[in-house]
């Protein structure tokens, strides 16, 4: 073989196996694709997902209200270029960065650890919007809900400690305490009357009113802005008329909230929310009814159309994004309180479609 053949063959063999490496470099993306669906009325693994003492089962009249979800590649998986450049084009998968979905201040186990606290912040969260939603009593208390390693607050304060007063002012709501904090300088003395976490459980599981107040004296430090803080961020601790549990694991953050709502409303109600129909939905919520924005919106409206969803209940935030590619068969409906999901799920079940509000791409 002449030289020049051989030198030229060579490059090329080269070049190719560079080309190759060059695919199958690992490349900091992630992706996102269609999960699972799960109809709130219904079952998981052999339980009612929602399952509530003293009420109806979860018999329906096989209506769906089903949550949606996204599936996410694990935190260790590394994706290569030709692995990347399918997913851009692929239109039932999206590619991220991947910092998106595991930021580089947390371990995967942080990020975790937050999309199931966040998880159970949603349900909570719900039960008090159906309860409200529904005229039901529902009372609440003001708790210590984490206390910051190394803050002045730790050993003196606990997680789950009720909080009824700052240097001697009543607290309504957990913004309270940061008002009342930040009125002293740092390094000056808050003084907190609290029923410990304990005491305030155990009187919870008796069904009696926490009792036994003490005061725990905390010194303030400095945060970054130079206001005073003692470390804690507060919360709210609800109390039911009756017990309410959610049963779905592996299943993280904040957006099934709506759903789980409204579940519990037609679980507390004579009639069936969805008249028959197969409806799903996404959402954060809060304890006022009001629903959020979600991520991976897209995504959602896939996996629901494929379980074989023919409405969509959408946060009014995530309607300009859903409407850019809505799957074919699927209908979104605008939603921005639970009120709103109650009207909508009214005139799906009575048949008077034309009215429902529409996710617009303006």
């Amino acid at each position: 073989m002449p030289r020049r053949t051989a030198t030229m063959l060579a490059s090329l063999l080269m070049l190719i196996a560079l080309m190759c490496t060059g695919l199958l470099l690992p490349v900091p993306y992630a992706e996102m694709s269609p999960g699972p669906t799960y109809n709130t009325l219904g079952e998981h693994k052999g339980e009612c997902v929602l399952q509530i003492s003293g009420h109806k089962g979860c018999e329906t009249t096989g209506g769906h209200l089903n949550m949606t979800t996204v599936r996410v590649t694990g935190s260790e998986y590394k994706m290569n270029l030709v692995e990347a450049v399918y997913g851009w084009l692929a239109h039932d998968d999206v590619v991220v960065p991947h910092d998106t979905l595991y930021p580089d201040d947390k371990t995967p186990d942080e990020v975790n650890q937050q999309n199931a606290e966040e998880f159970t912040e949603s349900q909570e969260a719900a039960k008090v919007a159906a309860l409200r939603a529904l005229k039901k009593p529902v009372s609440s208390q003001v708790i210590v809900g984490t206390v910051g390693k190394g803050s002045p607050s730790q050993g003196r304060l606990h997680a789950g400690d009720v909080i009824k007063s700052v240097d001697g002012t009543a607290v309504r709501g957990p913004e309270d305490i940061a008002k009342l904090v930040t009125k002293h300088k740092p390094g000056q003395k808050v003084v907190f009357s609290v029923i410990p976490a304990k005491a305030a459980a155990a009187a919870e599981k008796r069904g009696e009113k926490p009792s036994g107040e003490k005061r725990v004296t905390v010194t303030t430090t400095k945060a970054k802005g130079g206001r005073a803080i003692v470390g804690i961020t507060a919360g709210n601790d609800y109390t039911f008329p009756f017990r309410i549990d959610i049963k779905l694991a592996d299943v993280g953050g904040p957006s099934a909230g709506l759903m789980f709502a409204l579940g519990i409303v037609d679980r507390l109600s004579s009639g069936d929310l969805t008249g028959g129909k197969f409806i799903a939905g996404t959402g954060t919520i809060t304890e006022k009814g009001v629903v959020g924005p979600i991520g991976g919106i897209q995504m959602k409206t896939i996996g629901a159309r494929e379980a074989g969803a023919r409405y969509f209940l959408t946060p009014k935030e995530n309607c300009a994004t859903a409407a850019k590619d809505v799957p074919s068969g699927l209908r979104l409906v605008k939603v921005h309180t639970i009120d709103d999901a109650q009207k909508a799920l009214k005139k799906i079940r009575q048949g008077d479609t034309d009215g429902l509000p529409a996710c617009t791409t303006s």
